[in-house]
């Protein structure tokens, strides 16, 4: 627990997840110490902390908030005007535009955020470089959000209405036990940040009905993914907990390890950050693009209704989402992440430890980025709510975008089509 009278750390933050420090943060005082050394790991956790407590029902909308916040503050960073303190001014601008955005797109958190910036300025010499930075910040802010007004990516667009098919084989269908609506049918009308169009990267039809492929993902899935599943060892059972939450949330610890020990400073952090969330937002849109053009029904619907050995009682160890099957979001997240990660800090890390918020006391660690994305591949299988074959086209998809996005960086930087 949080001690009284503090704010939560974000070791806290990862591990309780969005409603419980959104409850800590309704007795904490509203200040936190700014480290003039670290000013983008400062503002990253603000923003950790900001979204956490008043962030969007839809996870693309608060990587759209990360990736304004975040390119924003790079593009402020990136030049210096001649004659003025360098530090102050980048770690002035960097401040300033986090600040500008996450008031804008969540103004219940003004307050906290507001003597957030007073600290941070504080720390820093005044004079000609501070107030320059500040004036940086606020004017690249505004102009990324202006530029993103109407993308698509509010919580209403994201769940946009979604027809659904006629009852077929294989096309989808609404899943026990609530049979919901379909959900971020959206994303794919969605304006991405860097990707030319939402199908830019969409996937090959998934496996035919009668193929190999396709019944042994669909034995894999009926084994290992059931409720009562006897081939499914605990540690398989917590992989498939451990994975079950929020990517967005689970992504945010490995992100900030990797930033605590690069050695680039305050501009090169703010890019980092930038772009690991500009390939995320344009991730999502490419996987709602491939999942509702292909419309693959799910697991539970194949085993319950499907030819190969109907079982009308079949059910997932966890809840299905209200989607398609292919690809796996959770895997088009990893497979990104991982190509971000590796491409920005190196394929291998030293050992770092990670905690979910839907396995509590468990922690694991790591030593490379591809280890996460694996994980997360098995995850939902042994959830009983992808196949792997989504799974495995998730993460060459992610990977895709990120990709595309990282060979095409320095148009978001030069305030290009963004």
């Amino acid at each position: 627990m949080t001690p009284p009278g503090s704010l939560p750390t974000r070791r806290t933050i990862v591990a309780l997840g969005a409603s419980a420090v959104l409850t800590a943060f309704a007795t904490a005082p509203q200040a936190a110490a700014a480290d003039r050394t670290s000013t983008a790991l400062t503002w990253y956790d603000v923003t950790a902390e900001t979204i956490a407590a008043a962030g969007a029902p839809t996870q693309v909308t608060n990587s759209r908030t990360w990736a304004i916040a975040w390119l924003a503050a790079a593009r402020a960073t990136r030049s210096v005007p001649r004659g003025v303190d360098r530090a102050a001014y980048q770690e002035a601008a960097l401040a300033a535009a986090v600040h500008h955005t996450l008031v804008t797109l969540a103004p219940s958190r003004t307050e906290h955020l507001d003597t957030t910036l007073r600290q941070t300025l504080a720390s820093l010499p005044d004079g000609e470089a501070r107030d320059l930075g500040i004036a940086a910040g606020r004017r690249e802010a505004q102009l990324v959000l202006d530029s993103r007004q109407g993308d698509g990516l509010d919580p209403t667009s994201v769940n946009a209405p979604y027809p659904v098919p006629a009852p077929a084989p294989g096309l989808w269908q609404p899943t026990p036990p609530a049979y919901a609506a379909a959900t971020q049918y959206g994303n794919r009308l969605a304006k991405p940040f860097l990707l030319r169009d939402p199908s830019q990267f969409r996937l090959d039809p998934p496996p035919a009905l009668d193929s190999r492929r396709y019944a042994a993902d669909l034995a894999e899935v009926r084994a290992y993914g059931a409720a009562d599943s006897t081939a499914r060892s605990a540690h398989q059972t917590e992989t498939a907990d451990f994975w079950l939450g929020s990517s967005l949330t689970l992504y945010t610890e490995p992100l900030r390890v990797a930033l605590s020990r690069s050695p680039h400073g305050t501009a090169e952090q703010a890019r980092q950050i930038a772009l690991f969330h500009v390939a995320l937002v344009d991730t999502q849109v490419a996987t709602s693009d491939s999942k509702y053009a292909h419309e693959r029904w799910r697991p539970v619907t194949a085993i319950r209704t499907g030819a190969i050995d109907p079982d009308p009682n079949w059910t997932p160890l966890h809840t299905t989402p209200a989607h398609p099957d292919y690809p796996s979001g959770h895997t088009t997240y990893a497979g990104a992440a991982e190509a971000v990660l590796s491409a920005l800090f190196g394929a291998r890390t030293a050992p770092f430890d990670l905690t979910s918020p839907i396995a509590p006391g468990v922690t694991r660690t790591y030593t490379t980025w591809r280890q996460l994305a694996d994980e997360n591949v098995e995850a939902r299988i042994l959830s009983g709510i992808h196949t792997r074959s989504a799974d495995e086209a998730g993460i060459e998809l992610g990977r895709q975008v990120a990709r595309f996005v990282l060979a095409h960086a320095e148009e978001l930087f030069t305030r290009g089509r963004v």
